[in-house]
């Protein structure tokens, strides 16, 4: 028996608690761990220039895996900390020590309070900061997790100013130690988007890659470069304005697309889930639009006005706040959700007024985005109708038939166990159907490609038998509609052959679901199914392989052997299908996530549009499996 007492608790001195437990601190271990390191240190500079010291970062991957983050802020202060230390070593290494909870070093901030700096030492296995300030250079060096390993001595004089940090992460606590130079590239840019004055520069020292970024014109260039793959129907409108002390910047544009892209942040932090601030743009936006068609006459006296699906049809629109420290409130420590109640009548005050201005002095341009609302509202109004006939039982007979004459159901019906494995081909499906555990796996075979749900329209999407059959099949609807509590199968499962057609028609489900039940992807409850490629015999044994490298390893030791290289899932017995892809305590899952809504939508466009090699390029450098299932360990 084990024995507990008070012997048994032990207290983690300083930064020994981030080692021990690094996921409290930066979320996981893996690529997104590692970047978000770069990022903490990254927001420290951000900050300073939000609050008007310095122009420019500069980020740099060197060759020995570590990376340097140098700005032309003030510098961290060198002198003798109250505590006995040098004020650099109490940055970074006690957490919560910073200089952003009092108002007097930092007006606007949107940084993490000074746990950043000291959570990146904590995870690195060196870490080295020059400091540019008073006209003299001073460094000190850290090691082993945040321990000193030179203490702050001045090794020079200058005339210049800022901070450089670089640091080496722990190769025992990351996975993969490689930095993305693409990943940090597309956060820089959104960086020198938001701030007009900033310059940013990355370079990867490996490869000899290099981009620069600055845009005088801000959001409208981000907006911009958000819609370069779609059809604008006017130049981007700009509103900027303050009001209770919040600074508002706002740009936006509708285009031919159907989708509306909103992205907002606050202090530079992105708030990928919202908050008081979206709901007052919302509300002006809508409320500006209605007023004006009941004024021109675009909207009868007998019709109803324009819902909020409506008025953002296809429109693109960034909202960046300033909100001074006294008023910042997020929800959540991950900071996704803006909950200061005064950013609402702000943001609504700003862009009503501004809107209102706008749709008087540009009527040529209010009309052609009415009209294009007024689309919306109709096909809204059909589809609203459609819904409730099909309720009513005129439709459902042919979706109970569509789904009785494709679906082979689980035998249970626990939404919470039970998966939906969407699979390519009859052929594939008869393997799937007698490899399943019948008592919670579904199969439902796709006859050929669906349509690219990306180019088409809502009208063609939906007379598609195939899309029909899985909204029907998922049960929680589509678009906004869609709600993930009443979802049919805990896990959907796309699985397909391992071939360019396979890869494919992954891409098109991947479009169909982001576009159409995004939240099923945002609550993790989308997957990719990993069939091997190859099976190899030997003797009274067999491996399976799902890599040529995996199989150059087991040949290469191997004299005598069978090998089967599996083209498709149709050859597949159901037997090793179950065992290598289906079987919970034995597959490999890839589980679909969205880190970031702007590049996700960005990266549909790529992947599903027409030109080729931004999409061989881009899958080339950013393609990563990570294999997560839970399967097992939920039935436990």
């Amino acid at each position: 028996m084990v024995k507990y007492d008070e012997n048994s608790i032990t207290i983690l001195e300083g930064l020994e608690a981030v080692r021990k437990r690094p996921g409290m601190y930066i979320g996981s271990t893996d690529k997104r761990g590692l970047h978000h390191l770069v990022w903490e240190i990254i927001d420290n500079s951000v900050d300073e220039i939000i609050n008007g010291f310095g122009n420019k970062i500069q980020v740099r991957i060197n060759k020995d895996g570590s990376i340097t983050i140098a700005d032309n802020g003030r510098g961290v202060p060198t002198g003798m900390h109250k505590s006995g230390k040098s004020t650099p070593e109490v940055i970074y290494t006690i957490l919560h020590a910073g200089g952003k909870f009092e108002t007097a070093g930092y007006k606007v901030s949107g940084g993490l309070h000074g746990v950043g700096a000291s959570v990146v030492n904590a995870l690195s296995d060196w870490m080295e900061v020059t400091i540019l300030r008073d006209g003299k250079i001073h460094q000190i060096k850290f090691k082993e997790g945040g321990k000193v390993d030179s203490p702050l001595k001045e090794i020079g004089n200058t005339n210049r100013t800022g901070t450089i940090v670089t640091f080496m992460p722990n190769k025992e606590i990351f996975k993969n130690l490689s930095f993305s130079y693409t990943t940090i590239c597309e956060r820089m840019q959104e960086s020198a988007f938001l701030l007009k004055e900033l310059t940013c520069e990355i370079e990867d020292m490996n490869d000899n890659k290099k981009c620069v970024y600055h845009y005088d014109n801000g959001l409208i260039s981000f907006v911009e470069y958000i819609n370069e793959d779609k059809t604008p129907l006017h130049k981007v409108i700009s509103i900027e304005g303050t009001k209770n002390d919040i600074e508002v910047d706002v740009a936006m544009q509708y285009t031919d697309s159907y989708n509306e892209n909103i992205i907002s942040f606050v202090n530079n932090v992105k708030t990928s889930d919202g908050g008081s601030h979206e709901v007052g743009f919302k509300t002006a936006i809508t409320k500006a639009f209605n007023e004006y068609a009941r004024n021109n006459n675009l909207i009868k006296n007998k019709e109803t006005n324009f819902e909020g699906s409506d008025a953002r049809e296809g429109l693109t629109a960034v909202i960046n706040l300033k909100i001074p420290e006294r008023l910042l409130q997020f929800e959540g420590q991950t900071k996704g959700k803006l909950g200061t109640p005064e950013a609402k009548p702000a943001v609504e005050g700003v862009v009503y007024e501004a809107l209102k201005y706008y749709l008087e002095e540009n009527r040529e341009v209010s009309v052609s985005i009415l009209e294009k609302m007024i689309k919306s509202k109709t096909a809204r109004e059909a589809a609203r109708k459609a819904r409730e006939e099909a309720r009513n039982g005129k439709s459902k007979k042919n979706e109970a038939r569509n789904i009785i004459g494709k679906l082979t159901p689980p035998q249970g019906r626990n939404p919470k166990i039970n998966e939906l494995f969407i699979v390519e081909g009859n052929s594939a499906g008869g393997t799937a159907k007698n490899a399943r555990d019948r008592k919670f796996q579904a199969i439902l075979p796709l006859r050929g490609k669906i349509i690219n749900t990306l180019k088409a329209t809502d009208s063609d999407i939906f007379k598609n038998e195939e899309i029909n059959t899985m909204i029907n099949c998922i049960g929680a609807g589509y678009g906004d509609s869609f709600d993930v509590k009443d979802i049919n199968y805990d896990k959907v499962i796309i699985m397909t052959d391992a071939d360019d057609d396979g890869a494919h028609i992954q891409c098109l489900l991947l479009t169909f679901f982001y576009k159409y039940m995004r939240p099923l992807i945002e609550e993790g409850h989308l997957y990719i199914a990993m069939p091997p490629l190859y099976k190899i015999d030997y003797g009274k044994t067999h491996e399976y392989c799902w890599t040529n490298e995996e199989l150059k390893e087991i040949t290469d030791k191997k004299t005598n052997y069978k090998l089967q290289r599996y083209k498709g899932l149709g050859e597949m017995n159901p037997g090793p299908l179950w065992e290598t892809t289906m079987d919970p305590e034995r597959r490999n899952l890839i589980r679909v996530n969205i880190e970031d809504s702007l590049l996700a939508s960005k990266r549909v466009n790529v992947l599903m549009g027409d030109v080729v090699e931004p999409r061989k390029e881009w899958i080339n450098e950013n393609v990563e499996f990570s294999l997560e299932d839970d399967f097992a360990i939920n039935l436990k």
